[in-house]
This record gives structure tokens, sequence and C-alpha cells, in this order.
């Protein structure tokens, strides 16, 4: 909701930037038939436990092949996560009409030099790609950054039952 840009679409008759009102998140599975994107939507009006169901229900659906057609249209943006099969950093492709995706890789344990001192931290592999019609490179990385900034302050009581 920081950054309405990134969930908006480019209207290619008017080539207007149209601001989408609702939030609605693909997330790319990987299945038998290939990558299917259902998408959760409403996902401002969620709790990462109400999230995590529906996803975990879609993507069932998606493997089953038996999701709806409508449960893989209207996405406003999309999450592709690759690190969950073992891939790290890649590029991913904008799933048109939406403006960007992220793209998120296996983390792993690095060493990193913090405060003048070398320490272990999971480093996660982010990858953003967008439409630079709509976007420029100091908003995606603006984006970015408050994405990093939101899962290093993420508390673990967030998802405690």
């Amino acid at each position: 909701q920081k950054h309405p840009i990134f969930n908006a679409s480019v209207d290619e008759t008017t080539h207007e930037i149209v601001f989408k009102e609702y939030y609605h998140l693909g997330v790319a599975v990987d299945t038998d038939a290939g990558l299917m994107v259902p998408v959760i939507r409403d996902v401002n009006k969620k709790n990462v436990l109400e999230l995590s169901r529906e996803l975990d229900v879609l993507a069932e659906k998606a493997r089953g092949r038996k999701i709806s057609l409508d449960e893989l249209k209207g996405g406003t943006f999309t999450i592709s996560n690759q690190g969950g099969i073992g891939g790290g950093h890649f590029t991913p492709i904008v799933n048109t009409p939406e403006i960007a995706i992220l793209g998120i890789g296996r983390g792993v344990l690095t060493p990193v030099v913090k405060n003048k001192k070398i320490e272990i931290r999971l480093m996660l592999p982010l990858a953003l790609s967008y439409d630079h019609r709509a976007v420029d490179g100091a908003n995606a990385v603006r984006f970015l950054l408050d994405i990093i900034q939101a899962l290093e302050q993420f508390k673990e009581s967030n998802v405690k039952l």
C-alpha cells in the first residue's frame, strides 16, 4: 500500500497506468503441468495465518489440477519462490498485465561484515523485475528496502498459534 505503483497495471490500449484499489497476490506454484499462478485475493485484509492457509489450499488445488480459471486471474503483484526447490538468485519475468514480480531464492548462511565485525547471517536472495514504463530504478530500490526492513523486523510471535 505504501508503494501503489507496484499494485497497478499498464493499459495497453490507452497507454495509461491503472492503479488498483484491491490487493490480489499471485503466487507461483510448481506443478507437474508446469508453473501456475493462483491468486490470493484481498491480502491486505488477512493475517499471516489466513494467508498461509489460503496459499496451501490454492497450491494443492493447482498441483492436483483442480484449480479454477477464476483462481488464476486478477493478480496485481506476483511472488515467485524458487528457494523452496533449491534455487538461488534468478530473474523472474513480469506476469502481464502486472507491473512487477518479486523473486525469492533459497536463504544461505553467509559471513557478512556488520559494525566492523564478521558475523554469520541468513541472506535471502531477492530479485524484483518491473515494467520500466511505470517504475524506475529508484522506486524499485525503495520498494525492496521496505521489504527487507519488514523481513528483518518480522516477529515470530506473528505466526505462533
